[in-house]
């Protein structure tokens, strides 16, 4: 209790921002703690620390930590994280988003980030609904949920975040439930610590929206489900596919050595600069 007592009064502004914004029993609260105990752990400071958000409930966390934070626009957090990079490398960039603001509108960028292997850290809160404008469903709600623009349920399929991120081309993958909130900060700690793409997705919950519409119980029951459908990353392995349907992996997907944005731009901008009269 007294080391968190401590990381609380080291890098909340809980002077100046609480009472939070979000609903009792939210996920989010356990990705944020697991956050600032992964920085902890990885030994940067406030000042390397850069927090970039989006629009969405999860986009609200900037504005509760003492770091350099920046509060962007709806599914746009990963491009002007990537400006943020590219001006400074040597700034540690991680970007929060939820699932309908990672994946819907900032898809396109998702993918992208992905496949050019920029050296940021990606922390994606899959709650499988459109939380903080009124419970529609998102690209990650499962087929036949109910949801508000979906009352008679879902037709779509949903989107897998942390496979599509493994066939961008992502250096790092992993997954967690919040209710494996130790495991949550061991993966957040080593996506900070990989240099490329890192992402790491957060299965979360809404009780207030996603939870009521679909009679899924309160907080307890919805981690209770996580908990029974979770399936770490080695046991999975084990298993058929008849054996994992409806089950989630969690653990380390993927954690490859690929050539890193940044340090491939400098190598081009030296190039040019060697060939003579190229000013960059």
């Amino acid at each position: 209790m007294a080391e968190t007592t401590k990381l609380i009064y080291k890098y909340l502004r809980h002077d100046k921002k609480f009472p939070h914004v979000w609903c009792p029993g939210c996920g989010n609260g356990i990705v944020l703690g697991a956050l600032i105990r992964a920085i902890d752990r990885s030994g940067y400071t406030k000042d390397d620390i850069v927090l970039v958000s989006g629009i969405g409930c999860a986009g609200r966390m900037p504005v509760y930590v003492d770091f350099n934070t920046l509060h962007t626009t709806h599914g746009r957090a990963l491009t002007f994280a990537t400006g943020v990079k590219l001006a400074n490398p040597r700034l540690q960039v991680i970007v929060v988003m939820g699932d309908g603001d990672a994946t819907a509108i900032g898809g396109n960028h998702f993918i992208h980030a992905a496949r050019r292997n920029i050296n940021l850290t990606a922390l994606i809160v899959n709650n499988s609904t459109y939380g903080m404008t009124g419970g529609q469903y998102s690209p990650t709600t499962p087929y036949g949920a109910l949801a508000t623009t979906a009352v008679f349920g879902t037709i779509e399929h949903p989107l897998s975040i942390a496979e599509l991120a493994v066939a961008a081309g992502a250096a790092y993958v992993g997954r967690s439930t919040v209710f494996h909130a130790n495991l949550l900060d061991q993966l957040i700690e080593a996506g900070i610590r990989k240099r490329g793409f890192a992402v790491i997705e957060a299965i979360s919950h809404c009780p207030t929206l996603y939870g009521r519409k679909n009679k899924l119980g309160g907080p307890v029951e919805m981690l209770n489900w996580q908990k029974a459908v979770a399936v770490p990353v080695e046991k999975a392995k084990t298993m058929t596919a008849a054996e994992l349907v409806g089950k989630i992996t969690i653990g380390t997907l993927i954690d490859r050595d690929l050539p890193v944005y940044t340090k491939e731009l400098r190598r081009i901008r030296d190039a040019a600069r060697d060939a003579g009269g190229v000013q960059i």
